[in-house]
């Protein structure tokens, strides 16, 4: 037991040093619960299970606008080819994403297919390596946009003429995203994860006005670090830190859930944790697990500036999360990487 908790306060130690950082709006709080927008490489990298399928929902900021920012993704992704690489397999996966945001409802599509290897190094660690391959659109409904020349002393009028015109309400390109992926597991009850991946690798373009060197998206660049480590016999403790920054702009969040075993074999748990994204926002979280399937809810609560306009009420995100095992059915169920219960 000494063991586990000197190795988690080495953990925790290791993420805070180092790190000043800025938020960053229109992501998703639980970063753990969406593994393909975070890096390709995590497409089939499933210690505890066989395949997966999930789903996000986040509203955020409805208590100050019209039309708040909303956020939706479903994913999937499983381990194949398990038995034509020694050591190793690959994984496929894909995702889809959704965001609309604002008054003019800017209105974003991404869909996404992967596809990553994984091979085994000795017998207590993992390396991966995948991209993704993807389409993205983007479109606005000008008619519901304003413009300084509609103000007409009073309000801003978007009946009256304006001087600006877009030369499309839409936008699409092509996206590619790659990443690498690390896992060290010397024992049955401690497991830690770390990645990085660039988004954009390609720089497309993106504009609603005429192209030009500035109309290119800036790559991003996305790093994390988590860690699944069991305390007891019905504790398990998952910290976890996730980096990324993107044209001057930086996000960093660090935190901690632990899963408390209800059942006695895992089938049901209740879970809780606490986040902080840096200059930015608090996120406490709860869930309940059931058999295969994980509820999660989060809420964002504002410590920044703009918590004297939003009262602190940032945003809420809830999760579904399905886990499975192929030979599940004939009782047979594949050894884990991971600690369980």
């Amino acid at each position: 037991m000494n063991k586990q908790i000197k190795i988690l306060f080495l953990f925790l130690a290791s993420l805070i040093v180092g790190f000043q950082s800025y938020a960053q709006d229109l992501h998703f709080s639980q970063f753990f619960n969406n593994p393909l927008l975070t890096n390709p490489a995590n497409t089939g990298f499933i210690p505890d299970a066989d395949y997966r399928l999930g789903a996000s929902y986040r509203n955020q900021y409805s208590n100050i606008m019209a039309v708040p920012y909303q956020t939706m993704s479903i994913y999937g992704d499983a381990q194949v080819f398990r038995n034509r690489f020694e050591n190793g397999w690959m994984g496929l996966g894909g995702v889809i994403i959704r965001d609309v945001a604002g008054t003019g409802s800017l209105t974003s599509t991404q869909v996404y297919g992967s596809v990553a290897y994984h091979q085994m190094m000795g017998v207590s660690s993992l390396l991966t390596a995948g991209f993704n391959v993807g389409w993205a659109n983007k479109r606005i409904d000008q008619s519901k946009l304003t413009f300084p020349d509609q103000f007409d002393g009073q309000f801003f009028n978007n009946s009256l003429p304006t001087s600006v015109q877009l030369l499309t309400n839409s936008s699409n390109y092509l996206d590619l995203q790659a990443g690498l992926n690390y896992a060290y597991f010397p024992t049955d009850q401690i497991y830690i994860n770390a990645g990085y991946s660039i988004q954009h690798v390609n720089r497309p373009k993106e504009t609603f006005f005429e192209e030009g060197d500035n109309s290119r998206i800036s790559m991003r660049h996305i790093g994390f670090l988590n860690a699944i480590i069991k305390t007891s016999d019905v504790v398990i403790i998952n910290p976890a830190a996730y980096f990324t920054t993107m044209a001057g702009a930086v996000e960093f969040s660090l935190g901690m859930n632990a899963a408390y075993d209800l059942s006695g074999d895992g089938d049901k748990q209740i879970i809780a944790g606490l986040f902080y994204r840096t200059g930015d926002a608090i996120i406490p979280m709860v869930g309940l697990q059931i058999s295969n399937i994980r509820f999660t809810f989060s809420y964002d609560v504002t410590t920044s500036s703009l918590k004297s306009y939003n009262n602190s009420l940032g945003a809420d995100e809830f999760n579904v999360m399905y886990k499975g095992f192929y030979s599940q059915f004939n009782g047979d169920k594949k050894q884990t990487l991971c600690p369980t219960f």
